[in-house]
């Protein structure tokens, strides 16, 4: 066997030491950072924009649970372009992302934490402090609020549908220094807004006939029957003839809208029933023929309805007017406004129906024949 001199195993032995120094240094010591559990990043509408607006300033919500175990001190969070665990660790700020201004909004969880906003260049990182480390028993769920972050803006569609990640690191120092004791990432995504536009024109809806039904509880004119129309009975001395129709009316105009009632009094041939000009009560053995826009009773017969829906401040302002809107009390003069949406205050309103009662009351003297009147309501909005 050769023997190894002396000065050659000197040399031997520093070679190996060399090789040992020089593995320590590459090879680094791993941190052991537990993964952070159960985490979410939920992007919150600001004060005037919509949570994932691009580039609006906005409110991000962080939930997640910090595994027992270790004490946590601070807590940082920085915005990049990939997720940790994604190619280079290093992280590049998202576009237009800044985090500059921010504050604490609202925490639960591990409580009492002091907000430390983004500094410059990038404005992508803060981090959160508490003025002593908060010992971690059991798994502990967490919530941080962040208000006024600005969020990544690539400009234009579609790449303003953008993913961010969010990575989130736990440290047992109160300033984030040291070694993570935490670690996770959450992702989020900007979106492009949908913007939808429509226009409301004037409007005026107006329909009349024998009756009207509701849809979904809403007058509607579609609904809206013939409005041909026979009294109740034939004209006696000694009863009333009474019968009924029905329009409704809904408009947007400013001033609301007026309805009139034009037409003529019942006649056969030159033999007509007395318009009553004035308004007074239903007198048999009277030639009268008139109206109202009330529920009354004639002859213990009830005919009509009130208003309906009834009016309200709001946005039902039907009414009756002057002339027309007693309890048995009935007129008829051509051209006459008979209701306007001026209930509490003159303006637009939602679909009402109104129910017209009419009468006839003849002398025996009245000639016999077939008596009748086509009558027209005209409802006129003012814008």
């Amino acid at each position: 066997m050769k023997k190894i001199s002396p000065p050659l195993l000197k040399a031997l032995g520093l070679l190996s030491l060399a090789t040992i120094l020089v593995l320590q240094v590459v090879l680094p010591t791993p941190t052991n950072a537990a993964q952070i559990l159960d985490r979410s990043l939920t992007l919150v509408a600001g004060g005037v924009d919509g949570g994932s607006k691009p580039g609006g300033i906005v409110n991000h919500r962080f939930t997640f649970t910090l595994p027992s175990g270790g004490s946590v001190g601070s807590i940082k969070f920085e915005y990049c372009t990939t997720a940790a665990d994604v190619g280079a660790f290093t992280c590049v700020a998202p576009t237009g992302m800044n985090a500059g201004t921010v504050t604490l909004g609202g925490e639960t969880g591990i409580t009492g934490m002091t907000m430390h906003p983004a500094t410059g260049p990038n404005f992508n990182s803060y981090y959160l402090s508490r003025g002593s480390a908060y010992t971690l028993g059991a798994n502990t769920t967490v919530t941080y609020t962040v208000n006024g972050v600005t969020n990544p803006n690539y400009g234009v569609v579609p790449a303003s549908n953008k993913t961010f990640f969010v990575r989130v690191t736990a440290y047992a120092s109160t300033d984030t220094t040291g070694v993570p004791v935490h670690r996770g990432t959450v992702a989020a995504s900007t979106a492009e807004q949908i913007i939808l536009d429509g226009t409301m024109p004037e409007s005026l809806v107006f329909c009349t006939g024998a009756a009207i039904g509701l849809t979904a509880s809403v007058p509607d004119c579609g609904t809206a029957t013939s409005g041909l129309i026979s009294f109740n009975q034939l004209f006696s001395p000694t009863a009333t003839a009474t019968a009924s129709s029905q329009m409704a009316a809904s408009t947007n105009a400013s001033s609301g809208y007026s309805i009139t009632i034009n037409g003529a009094t019942l006649s056969s041939g030159s033999n007509t029933i007395a318009a009553m000009t004035t308004a007074g009560p239903s007198l048999h053995g009277n030639s009268q023929f008139g109206l109202n826009l009330r529920a009354n009773t004639i002859d213990t017969v009830a005919t009509g309805t009130e208003l309906a829906p009834t009016s309200n401040a709001a946005n039902l302002r039907g009414q009756p007017l002057a002339g027309y809107d007693t309890v048995d009390s009935f007129k008829f003069n051509s051209g006459d406004p008979v209701a306007n949406s001026g209930n509490t205050v003159l303006g637009g309103t939602d679909a009402q129906i109104y129910t017209a009662t009419y009468i006839a009351n003849v002398p025996g003297s009245l000639p016999a024949g077939n008596y009748s009147t086509t009558l027209t309501y005209i409802c006129t909005p003012t814008y």
